[in-house]
């Protein structure tokens, strides 16, 4: 007797299924002490069409037929939006203050090594990553960019792991990898203003609506929020609603000019005052839903996305290895110069090297971003997957600090060429 399940039914089906196996990988990575995040989006691919489909397909089918892999991206674009929003509303580069020597050397070897051989990479490229919908100047910007990316909030996981979130490597790599996504984020969005579809005339007229919205976002909406946040009490409950809504309609407003959802949601987020306690609150009850079943949905779309028949032939996998050894190199080397050149010793600058490798949920994001642009096809989209799981599954064991390197309170580091840098905790 065959079993008639409603779109409905078939919907929360799936979102059961993707929620638990994701979960279920994020446990079995925490023991053996790896970032969460690589066995959520390594489950997410179990379910795609290459690993389920390919061993199971009538049952990939069932579980995932084309309506609930609709429904399930858009509830995953909401999980997507909102992550955003709490990125920007945690992204503190108010720290850098004091510390700006150090970390602007970091920042500038970390991004610009890896963005400039990125794009070379990419020029060489371009027939097996690119796609016809974009110039070529265009994907090569985009991949430079995607070979630069530093995932804040992953690399505070692992510290924070690994309970060096408050040393002196931990704080530096944090503020590097913030003042870093920040930059990124402005890039991605200059990108996408100027290389989208369209007449001259809608190019321009796109970028001056995005230059308006960052106006209004800093001058109009910033104060407005500090004043209106200042006055509702910790507990209110319009807050987490409010923010909300304010998260959406950011991010659709960003659409609708032609750029993408993620980049409204960013820029609400980053509006937001800090040290805040009715944000604080507000974002820790978002976070929960959010990490816990929106994400994963957007996993499992990424999987659903990749394409690992792509990598039937050998030169394929070349190509793969020379993009990992071309954004882990250049990406090592040019934060360990920047380091260096600041003043740290050898084993610091290595370190820090390791560390600014991470790349996390901000690349996937980045990635998807580029695909549904057309920046990328899905065999280029596939390696940027790649390259996102296998730096952040490196950048766990490179983390574990020295002993001496364990947090402290307040202090200055003195540097090899003179001057100090200072940890601060607030």
């Amino acid at each position: 007797m065959s079993v008639h399940i409603e779109p409905i039914g078939r919907f929360l089906l799936a979102v059961g299924v993707i929620v638990a196996v994701c979960h279920l990988g994020g446990l079995l990575c925490h023991r053996i002490r790896q970032p969460p995040v690589i066995g959520e989006i390594a489950a997410g691919l179990l379910l795609g069409p290459t690993l389920l489909g390919a061993v199971a397909p009538s049952l990939q089918r069932a579980l995932f037929p084309e309506e609930v892999l609709q429904a399930v991206g858009m509830a995953a674009q909401l999980g997507l939006v909102t992550f955003m929003f709490l990125l920007g509303s945690e992204l503190r580069v108010d720290h850098v203050r004091g510390n700006g020597k150090v970390v602007w050397a970091l920042v500038a070897g970390s991004i610009l090594l890896p963005f400039l051989a990125g794009t070379g990479f990419a020029l060489l490229t371009r027939p097996a990553f690119g796609t016809p919908q974009v110039s070529t100047t265009a994907y090569a910007l985009f991949v430079g960019l995607a070979m630069s990316i530093t995932a804040l909030p992953v690399l505070a996981r692992i510290l924070a792991d690994f309970r060096a979130d408050q040393s002196f490597l931990g704080t530096l790599a944090l503020m590097a990898a913030a003042v870093g996504d920040a930059l990124a984020w402005a890039a991605l969005t200059v990108i996408l203003a100027v290389t989208g579809s369209g007449s001259t005339g809608e190019l321009v007229l796109r970028s001056a609506l995005a230059l308006t919205l960052v106006l209004l976002t800093v001058f109009v909406v910033k104060p407005a929020l500090r004043t209106l946040l200042h006055r509702l009490p910790v507990n209110s409950r319009v807050t987490v609603p409010a923010l909300v809504v304010g998260t959406t309609a950011f991010a659709a407003t960003t659409e609708v000019i032609g750029l993408h959802p993620v980049i409204g949601a960013f820029l609400f987020g980053c509006a937001m005052p800090r040290g805040s306690a009715v944000l604080q609150r507000a974002s820790a009850q978002l976070r929960g839903f959010t990490v816990s079943v929106l994400l994963p949905l957007f996993f499992a779309g990424v999987a659903m996305k990749t394409a690992f028949d792509a990598f039937g032939t050998a030169g394929n996998w070349l190509l793969f290895a020379a993009a990992l050894a071309v954004a882990t190199v250049t990406k090592f080397v040019g934060a360990s110069s920047g380091a260096l050149l600041a003043g740290l010793d050898r084993a610091r600058a290595f370190q820090l090297g390791a560390l600014m490798n991470c790349r996390g949920v901000t690349e996937l994001v980045v990635a998807t971003v580029g695909l549904q642009n057309g920046f990328v096809n899905e065999f280029g989209y596939t390696v940027l997957v790649l390259i996102a799981l296998v730096t952040t599954a490196l950048t766990g064991p490179l983390a574990r600090l020295r002993a001496e390197e364990a947090p402290q309170e307040n202090h200055r580091i003195p540097m090899k060429h003179g001057g100090t840098f200072h940890v601060r905790q607030d």
